[in-house]
Order: structure tokens, then C-alpha cells, then sequence
């Protein structure tokens, strides 16, 4: 099989790929920040344990030119999963830590393919979060809907900084593709990526959120808030066919239809483990929220432009194209509380 690059391959959705392209029978070359670090290494080497001669990790620096060179050297497509995926709270400077990490990386990604003559594609990870900015401009997209056509022209480095982030990384990378003709690109959009992590070291927002509902910080009542979801091994599968898919093109969300809120998440936990009582067990209205929310860091603009919208995600081109098929959301949030459980 062909030899690939998986950028951030000790990530939430990096390892999963890894392991995926593995068990395709993938030659894998892997990137990671350090290859010392054996709290976000270990999985790996476990991996590459398991699959003899199929699993090389390479130190790279996100900001730091040609520092994938010797990682891509042979490789015919390059999985871009890297980048850091933290929510509001965690980020204090929003250009250091989110957009020169997606932007200058991605950049230094597209240069290190430009000088690598053997890649064909680039298979670029990106998020709906480039698709909008705040709940709220979905409602101004046709029946409400989120669709791949739009993108997110609302988010500032100040103002929803991640959002800006992977949206001026992929249209970099988009940049870079339109500009030549030897490679080309899909960029794959999910939305919350929950499940079961590989990597417990793992610094991603979507398991920093979850881990917030499980350790009762929503106990008195969870907040209206919802989210497009998808699980990591139906997202690390979707990686992979849009790679193989020679028609494929463009960009793919990847997520459920239908939007899951805390409190359904709550609900279908407590079903399975009705002992745990840091599990909020009631929907909290509106008003306690919009008092209380900034005193937990969310503004009222936030609030407003986010609590209780609910829209439907139009996921079709992903199960058409890429043969998407989301796991039911119960078996993921279950497989998820499990995993974190340990």
C-alpha cells in the first residue's frame, strides 16, 4: 500500500487515523511534537509494536520550516490533522495559541509538499467551525441548514479565535492547491468529535468539554446548548476515503444530521450508569444562564448567539462521497464516558 504522512499523530483524531490506516495495510509516517513525551507517544509505539516496519514517528514543529520534510519524503498523500483544537476558556492569547499554530503550520505543511514531488493529495482536517462562526449565522443560511458552500465570516483572532483560525488555514491551504496542478485537496469539516480516546494525554477541546458534563460541573441542570457531533472512528474513517476516492473533491462536512445537547447527552448516560449523580438530571432554563454565564466565561453576545439554536446539518455529500455512516450518537457517548472512566 501506499506510503502517507499523518501530521499530530498522538492527537484525539490523529492516533485514531493512524491506527485506522494501519489496519489498511498503510506504510504510516507520523509526526509528533516530541518523540521523549511517552504520556502522548505511548499508543503509538504501541501501534508500531503491533505493525512491524509500518509506523515511523518523526519529530516536527508546527511553526518551524521544513520541520516535515524528512516525514513526507516518499509519501503520496498528506493526512493535515494537526493544529490545537481549545475552547474559549483555555485560550488566553488567541493569535499564539490557536491561529499561528493552524495558519504558519498549515503553511509549512503546503511548503513541505510543495518540495516533496511524490504527494498527490492533500487531505486537509478542518472543522465546521470555517463554515460559521456563531449558531446564529446558520440561521441565515438557506432552511437554516448548515451546508459546505458557506464560510465563516463572523470570527475574529479576538472574537471565536479556533474558528478563525482553521478558516484562514484552510483557505491557505485552498490558496496553495487552486495554485498548481501535480496535488490536489479535500478538506474534511467535523463537527464535535466525541468517542472513545487513545490517547489520555490528549489536550483537545472535545474532550475537555465532555469532561466538564462528567465531572458535574452541569450537575444542577444542564444549559440549552447543542452541538453537530461526530465520532472520531466514523471521522478517521472519512480521512481515509477521502483519500482513496479519486472524486473527491472539495469539502465534506462530517457529521450527524440532527444536532445532540447536553442534555440528551446527560439523559443517555444516565440510562446506562443512574448512580452517577454528577450527571445534570433537568434542562436549565434560559434565564439562570444568561445571569450566571459570565461568572463561567461565556459572554451575553456568546449566549445570545448560541443558547437553545438548534439547526440540521447537511451531511449528504459525506454519505454519498465518502460513504459516511454515523454511528448511533449513544453508542459514541457511551464508548466516550467509558473510555474516560478508564
Amino acid at each position: 500500500m501506499d506510503k502517507v504522512l499523518v501530521t499530530g499523530g498522538s492527537g484525539f483524531v490523529g492516533s485514531h487515523l493512524v491506527k485506522r490506516l494501519l489496519e489498511r495495510g498503510y506504510q504510516v509516517r507520523t509526526t509528533v511534537r516530541s518523540t521523549a513525551d511517552t504520556r502522548k507517544t505511548g499508543p503509538l509505539n504501541a501501534m508500531r509494536a503491533q505493525h512491524p516496519d509500518r509506523l515511523a514517528l518523526f519529530e516536527a514543529d508546527l511553526l518551524a520550516d521544513g520541520s516535515f520534510d524528512e516525514a513526507a519524503r516518499g509519501c503520496t498523500t498528506v493526512f493535515h490533522v494537526a493544529s490545537p483544537f481549545l475552547m474559549p476558556e483555555k485560550i488566553k492569547d488567541g493569535q499564539r495559541d490557536v491561529v499561528d499554530p493552524a495558519l504558519l503550520g498549515t503553511r509549512n505543511v503546503l511548503g513541505t509538499i510543495e518540495r516533496t514531488p511524490t504527494v498527490r493529495r492533500l487531505v486537509f482536517t478542518s472543522t465546521v467551525g470555517a463554515i460559521f462562526g456563531d449558531y446564529s449565522d446558520v440561521l441565515e443560511m438557506k432552511d437554516r441548514t448548515l451546508a459546505e458552500e458557506y464560510v465563516n465570516t463572523t470570527s475574529t483572532v479576538a472574537n471565536n479565535p479556533y474558528h478563525y483560525a482553521k478558516t484562514v488555514a484552510e483557505r491557505a491551504a485552498w490558496d496553495a492547491a487552486e495554485a498548481q496542478h501535480r496535488w490536489t485537496m479535500v478538506s474534511v469539516n467535523p463537527g464535535l468529535v466525541l468517542g472513545p480516546s487513545l490517547t489520555p494525554a490528549s489536550e483537545s477541546g472535545s474532550l475537555f468539554l465532555l469532561e466538564e458534563l462528567f465531572k458535574g460541573y452541569f450537575f444542577y441542570g444542564a444549559p440549552d446548548f447543542s452541538f453537530t457531533t461526530v465520532d472520531v472512528r466514523d471521522l478517521a474513517d472519512a480521512h481515509i476515503a477521502a483519500a482513496e476516492n479519486a472524486d473527491a473533491h472539495g469539502r465534506y462536512i462530517v457529521a450527524a444530521a440532527e444536532m445532540t445537547s447536553f442534555h440528551e447527552m446527560a439523559r443517555i448516560l444516565r440510562a446506562h450508569y443512574p448512580r452517577d449523580l454528577r450527571l445534570p438530571r433537568t434542562r436549565l432554563p434560559h434565564w439562570p444562564v444568561r445571569v450566571l454565564g459570565p461568572a463561567f466565561g461565556l459572554t451575553q453576545d456568546y449566549i445570545r448567539k448560541h443558547l437553545g439554536i438548534r439547526f440540521r446539518v447537511d451531511n449528504s455529500r459525506s454519505v454519498r462521497e465518502l460513504g459516511l455512516t454515523c454511528r448511533p450518537v449513544e453508542e459514541t457517548l457511551l464508548d466516550h464516558y467509558r473510555a474516560w472512566r478508564g
